[in-house]
């Protein structure tokens, strides 16, 4: 199965993406967008920072769980990723969206 950017629609109207690996994980979510072509533009934006190291920050939650997230090129978070066992989820998670992100389909699923 190919990775692929779901668009869904929240409760409260707003538009966000899931980056989903082959097996189905996320491995990315965005921010919530008020728009669905804002959410988009989020989408290839990841396509395009997700190949630059300097874009991804690795940071650790109040818990000491490590998670990352990827910005854009002026610095506004596109992304976050799930909170990680260990350093090297982290590590994995990264590489997962550098390999991902630039092939993978869109699937909107925001009006269903």
């Amino acid at each position: 199965m190919m990775a692929k950017f779901e668009i869904t629609k929240r409760k409260n109207g707003e538009f966000q993406f899931n980056l989903k690996a082959g097996n189905g994980e996320i491995i990315l979510t965005s921010e919530g967008y008020k728009a669905k072509d804002s959410c988009k533009n989020g989408i290839e934006s990841v396509k395009k920072n997700s190949q630059i190291d300097e874009r991804f920050e690795k940071l650790t939650a109040k818990n000491g769980k490590p998670y990352f997230t990827l910005k854009a090129s002026n610095g506004q978070v596109i992304g976050m990723s799930e909170m990680y066992a260990a350093e090297s989820g982290r590590a994995n998670g990264i590489a997962s969206v550098k390999k991902n992100a630039p092939d993978a389909e869109v699937v909107d699923l925001s009006d269903k």
